[in-house]
Order: structure tokens, then sequence, then C-alpha cells
């Protein structure tokens, strides 16, 4: 009886329950996440005004980058999408640790989102115990996410409706302040993009510097491949969010940015408080922290739920390709991999734990924005590179036949080398800039050690009924 429900558990598939408002705001809201709303003062701080052209650049990477992920998923919506994909064109090695460095990429992420939940209550709680909005944050996102996937785009869909409010509204706000010269007791202009050190005051280096900032807010947009494999109509929605792409980024980032850094004297962005607070207060919107104490929060929650959604859906593909242990290929009856999830969650509860313990809560977030940076561009890399075999036909495979795809990418292969170069560029910095440096090697480190455990895998026997192929672990038919 036993051996009869681990089959079943072995052998159930993903089902496709997210529909096309579910798809277009987990692409949405996997742009807009705490990365902007704290993480972009320190990104104008370091590069200036300028920093405007540096989100176009990292923008202009991450569209190509997702371009190329959604071609494979539009042409062949796996289980485990990019990880997969990278097994399938570059060897099982590179879809082993491309699984393995975005899992690692999505728990350091949520560890310091969980972070900064207990630090976000204490603006209304000082004297409660950092433990017990992490517990509660942990239980909202677990519950969605053990609950079904139906329940996980719900609440990403209500979470990136606040997150997209709050932009517009800081957006509005700031603009209000520029066209009709409201008296905002400062230096609000057009001209504060050049009137102090011109647009770029820090020169090269800043620039490089604001680089690496820019791609860490940018972290996360893959996951609209991983949702392929559960998306009812998958041939329409991923192209219609992909495509989306650089209007997002142009409105929620270039815009936002803009918008600050006129009403905002650069020098006076100094990270104390979010530029975002610093525009409502400008306009005398005296509940303006509070507002946007929500909003932060409501992105942090976003964040966990997505990378915790994302991970569970990477290492259950992995699993059924035996590149993670067997037990995280399970499906609950209601097409969650249940067991990885589970996983994840207690890495979670450990890790944060942790932190609440040694009173370090405080330089989580601003600590750990590097080493995810180097995860994240690792990830886009190998994506990258995947998609550039899979097309040219390396490793004497058969090159992708071009006139059968439904969704292409365009520039080829112009935008996938520039893309490259510009993640490369980003590695470069990392060892160049002392600041970075440890993380790059962290980073390396990483890498290393789990290539080390690669050989357990070539050991490793899935379960019967466990068939060889991650495409296999889609149900077809929508419930």
């Amino acid at each position: 009886m036993t051996e009869t429900v681990q089959e079943t558990a072995y052998t159930r598939q993903l089902q496709r329950t997210l529909r096309h408002r579910h798809i277009h705001f987990i692409a949405l809201g996997s742009a807009i996440g705490t990365g902007l709303f704290y993480g972009s003062s320190d990104a104008i701080g370091t590069a200036g005004p300028g920093v405007v052209f540096v989100y176009l650049l990292g923008g202009a990477v991450v569209y190509f980058m997702l371009r190329a992920l959604g071609e494979m998923a539009v042409a062949n919506p796996v289980a485990g999408s990019f990880a997969e994909y990278c097994r399938r064109y570059l060897g099982p090695w590179a879809g082993y640790i491309t699984g393995w460095m975005y899992a690692f990429e999505m728990i350091i992420v949520c560890l310091a989102d969980l972070t900064a939940v207990a630090l976000y209550m204490r603006f209304w709680y000082p004297d409660t115990p950092g433990w017990v909005w992490v517990a509660v944050a942990l239980v909202i996102v677990a519950a969605a996410n053990l609950a079904s996937t139906r329940w996980y785009g719900e609440l990403e869909f209500w979470f990136t409706l606040v997150k997209v409010v709050a932009v517009v509204a800081m957006i509005a706000g700031g603009a209000a302040i520029l066209v009709f010269n409201v008296d905002t007791g400062g230096q609000a202009g057009i001209d504060n993009l050049w009137n102090d050190g011109g647009l770029f005051p820090n020169g090269v280096t800043g620039v490089l510097g604001s680089l690496i900032l820019v791609l860490f807010a940018f972290g996360g947009t893959e996951t609209i491949g991983v949702t392929a494999g559960e998306a009812r109509d998958h041939e329409t929605t991923i192209p219609r969010a992909v495509n989306t792409v650089p209007m997002r980024i142009l409105l929620f980032y270039v815009l936002a940015i803009l918008v600050i850094v006129s009403v905002i004297p650069w020098r006076r962005i100094t990270g104390d408080e979010s530029p975002f607070v610093q525009i409502f207060s400008s306009l005398g919107v005296g509940w303006a922290a509070t507002a946007l104490n929500v909003v932060v929060i409501t992105a942090a929650l976003s964040a966990v739920n997505s990378d915790l959604y994302g991970a569970g859906r990477v290492v259950f593909g992995m699993a059924r390709e035996h590149l993670a242990p067997a037990a995280f290929a399970r499906l609950s009856s209601g097409g969650v991999p249940v067991t990885t999830v589970a996983a994840m969650l207690v890495v979670l509860v450990t890790g944060v734990a942790l932190q609440l313990w040694s009173d370090t809560a405080a330089d989580l977030f601003s600590s750990i924005a590097a080493l995810a940076t180097f995860a994240t561009v690792f990830v886009w890399l190998m994506i990258l590179l995947a998609h550039l075999a899979g097309r040219q036909g390396w490793f004497g495979q058969e090159p992708v036949d071009a006139a059968s795809l439904r969704f292409r990418v365009p520039l080829w292969p112009f935008g996938q080398y520039f893309a490259v170069a510009v993640i490369l560029l980003t590695f470069g910095t990392m060892f160049w800039l002392e600041e970075f440096r440890s993380a790059l090697v962290a980073g390396v480190v990483f890498t290393v050690l789990m290539s080390a455990l690669y050989p357990l895998t070539r050991r490793r026997r899935g379960p019967a009924g466990v068939e060889s192929e991650g495409a296999r672990g889609i149900k077809r038919t929508a419930d």
C-alpha cells in the first residue's frame, strides 16, 4: 500500500492553473521589489543621476535574457525551466549547477526579505520580538505555496497591485512637483541631473559599482520562465508577459528614478530613508513613512512568495532528472512539490533564526546584495549560453530550427552576445572593486562545493515511474 502511494506522489504532474492575469502580474511583480524601494538609493549614491542610464543598460540585459528564456519556454514548457534547458543544451553539470545556483539565489534573497519584514514591523511594534513577524510572514507564503499554484498566483496578484499603485503614485507626485513647480522647500528641477558634478560625478568606478546594485534589483525576473510549466496557455501568456518587460522597465525603474533624481538632488539621497519617502515628504504627505512601510512589507512578502515558488519548481524539475534528491520529485494531489517547498521553508526558518539570534538583521539586506547579484547573473549567463547552444548546435547537437519557433528573440544573435558581454563585465567589476570581491569569492566557493557533490548524482536513481524528460513532469490539460 505504501509503495503504491509513493509511486503516485512521484508520477503526478504539475497542473496548468495559472491564468493570464497571474502570469502578467508575476512578471510585473518580479521586477518591483525592495531593490527598487530601498536599494535604489545606494545605486543613485554610487553612480549619481546618470544611474538612469545604468538602469537602461541593465534593463536591456534583462530583456534579451528573458526573450531567450521565453523562446525556449514557449517551445518546451518543461518542469525545471532553465535548469532543464541548460541540461539539455549544455550538459548535465550545467543543468545541475544552474538549478542549485538559482535555489541558492532565492534562499539568500528570501532570508534578506524575511529579516526585512521583522525590521519594518518595528516601526509599529518596536517591543515585539522579530521572530513573531517572520513566523507570520512564513505562515502566509507557506499556506499559499503549499495549498496550490492557483493560490500562489492569487496572492502574488494582490501583492503586485499594491506595489504598482505605490510606484505610480510616487511618479505622479514627483511629476506634479516638476510640472507645477510645487514649493517643496528644496531644489527640485530637471537641472539636478547635471548641475552637481554632471551625469556621472563618480566616473567609471561609480557606473560599474551601480551596475551590480541595479542588476540585483532586476533579480527574480527569470521566474517568468518557471511559470510556463503551470500556465494555462503558455504559448500566449509567456510571450505577452515577456514583451511587457521593456515598458515595465521604462515605467517602474527608469521613469521612477528619473523623477527621484530630478526632485531630490542626488547627494541628498543618503539611504537613511527610502527616496520614495523623501518624495512623499516633499509633497507634505505626513503619513508617507507609514504608507511606504506597508508597501515595503508587501514587497518583501511578494519576493518571498515568488522566490519560494521559483526555487521549489526548479529543484522539483531537477529531481525529476536525478540532479537533486529523489524525495524532491514528489507532488501532492494538488500538483504542488510539497517536499521541496517544505525543505525550503526549513532552511529559511533556520537561516532567519540565526540572523535574528545574532542580532545582525539590520545589516543583512545590504550585505547580501552583491552575493545575490553573483548568483543572479550566473543564472542569466547560463540561460543565454543554453539558448545560444541550442540555436547554433554546439557540442555536435542538431541546431534548433528557428523557422519552427513561435516566439523568437529579436536582433539575433547580437542581442544575446551583448547581454553575455555585460554579464562578464559584471563579474570583472566584482573582482576589480574590493567591496564586492568577497561576494565573488563566496559565489565561486559555492560553485566549487556544489560541483564537488555533482558526481553523487550519477549514482542516484529515481524511484519507479519517474520519467527521464522534464517536459513529462507537466500535466497538459488544466483542471
